[in-house]
């Protein structure tokens, strides 16, 4: 059984690691964020989910192991381009894999190459819903690699993420990342939030000048 903490030993505790955001609205979005736990981020298609996921992926891997599994719509052109898009250049160190069984990727992390990557985006959960239960992904992915920061990618249905095991990792999640209009809107644990815009032509197309 784990030790209690007494109260002055829960406000002394430190951090084990926080990340290091270089983009100034991430970084004041997102707030001091540990690399542990899982992020959420979801939205509608042609929202801007993928050219954000790879804005994040492109200034994580300035000072972390990113570990990148483009489950669902692999490494074609069109991801490929959605990359490029971000700013993602052939100077961005990220390994790269398409879809893997999560028992292979639960592998890989604790025992196979990629023990040492300390940031981990899966894209999208829909691949997994057969996979890992809701009730599961807590205790058999995102505690069992205390060290590691989980960012689950999800489609949106309803104006939430779709499905049970995406519900779910928005529940846990303390980093939410919402793509509307080519607009990212971040609620935190770590901050008050702020929004990111990822393209701002079509956002203003899609929202107006006075947003």
């Amino acid at each position: 059984m784990a030790r209690s903490l007494s109260t002055q030993n829960l406000f002394d505790k430190k951090p084990k690691r926080l990340l290091k955001l270089t983009n100034p609205v991430l970084r004041e979005a997102i707030g001091p964020a540990e690399r542990k736990g899982c992020w959420i981020l979801y939205g509608l298609e042609k929202n801007g989910k993928t050219w954000l996921a790879g804005i994040l992926t492109k200034d994580l891997a300035i000072n972390e192991k990113v570990w990148y599994i483009s489950a669902e719509e692999g490494t074609d052109e069109s991801f490929k381009d959605g990359m490029r898009r971000a700013g993602v250049t052939r100077s961005v160190k990220v390994q790269w894999d398409e879809y893997l069984p999560m028992e292979d990727i639960i592998y890989e992390l604790g025992e196979g190459t990629k023990k040492r990557a300390g940031v981990v985006i899966i894209d999208n959960l829909t691949m997994y819903v057969d996979e890992i239960k809701p009730s599961h992904l807590k205790k058999n992915l995102i505690d069992a690699f205390p060290d590691k920061l989980f960012i689950l990618i999800a489609h949106e249905e309803r104006k939430e993420p779709d499905g049970a095991l995406a519900r779910m990792a928005k529940k846990i999640a303390k980093v939410i990342l919402h793509t509307k209009g080519l607009t990212a809107f971040i609620t935190s644990r770590h901050s008050r939030g702020g929004a990111l815009v990822i393209d701002e032509e079509k956002s203003i197309i899609f929202w107006g000048d006075n947003n």
